[in-house]
């Protein structure tokens, strides 16, 4: 994913926007919390095996009222309220991730987290995720890093965890479009498998993203993945210095206004970058 910085100059502070975010994703974070343990009543979210709760519709009242407190004009795109119109002609678009998880939350699982990004003229310039369950923030700037939860720039290890050299750990997401059958799916992901010690499937994107960064996990395959998640954690894993690909091995554009087809990827420590790319790019062509 390139990450030079956009031109011309943006019409927003984006540290300030940062700042912003970071206490949104923050207090969502800490209402989530307070809330996860007790009973949670999950709904069916369309016919693909997604769910919503209270807690995902509570978390994005919150950021939304803070986010049109500092940027009235801005429009809004948010998990639960969809696509929040702003001024005539805005270009900076928020995307609102406020309980990513939910599936895990709902069975008692605590692996969730909250995610918002800053995109301007549908390119991502801005990224937080935020774990509840730890109390850690990570952000990125397009083009000007990451910070991990100390405010310290966060960046790859330079090596692989002891071991992980020729046996990565590795993460796989999924769209919730993708139905139980689904062929390509099924190849792309077994190949992949094939050649790891182990993949990970966490129902929850941001948390991947955020494993990868710190280098917790050597990479992860997404295939038709979630557009509302994705920006968010792609800019901080690839400000932090991991590499994202198309399975074909093409660049990656990471745009909110591709299509789904186009926002499948290869994301991985640089070294490990073409050895997944042999396995995902013989997939792609049966695609």
């Amino acid at each position: 994913m390139r990450t030079s910085a956009p031109s011309p100059p943006l019409p927003v502070d984006l540290a300030e926007a940062r700042r912003v975010a970071v206490e949104a994703a923050e207090a969502a974070g800490t209402l989530l919390r307070s809330r996860v343990d007790g009973p949670v009543d999950a709904r069916p979210k369309g016919s693909a095996g997604d769910v919503v709760t209270e807690l995902d519709t509570a978390a994005e009242a919150l950021i939304l009222e803070r986010l049109r407190a500092a940027y009235p004009g801005h429009r809004i795109i948010a998990e639960e309220s969809g696509i929040l119109e702003g001024a005539p002609g805005e270009e900076m678009v928020w995307l609102v991730d406020p309980l990513d998880g939910t599936n895990n939350v709902a069975i008692g699982m605590p692996v969730y987290a909250v995610g918002l990004a800053l995109c301007a003229r549908a390119e991502p310039v801005l990224g937080v995720v935020h774990d509840p369950v730890t109390g850690r923030t990570w952000s990125a700037l397009h083009g000007k890093g990451a910070l991990g939860p100390d405010g310290a720039p966060l960046t790859l290890p330079e090596r692989p965890r002891p071991g992980r050299e020729d046996n990565p750990v590795l993460a796989w997401t999924q769209g919730h479009q993708v139905r139980p059958d689904d062929a390509a799916a099924f190849r792309l992901r077994s190949g992949v498998e094939a050649r790891c010690a182990r993949m990970l499937q966490l129902w929850a994107p941001l948390v991947g993203w955020a494993m990868l960064a710190r280098g917790d996990i050597d990479g992860f395959v997404g295939y038709l993945p979630e557009i509302v998640d994705l920006p968010a954690g792609a800019l901080l894993a690839a400000e932090a210095g991991a590499e994202l690909r198309r399975l074909d091995g093409e660049p990656y554009e990471l745009g909110i206004d591709r299509p789904p087809s186009e926002l499948s990827f290869v994301a991985a420590r640089p070294e490990l970058l073409d050895r997944l790319l042999e396995t995902t790019a013989a997939t792609a062509t049966a695609l």
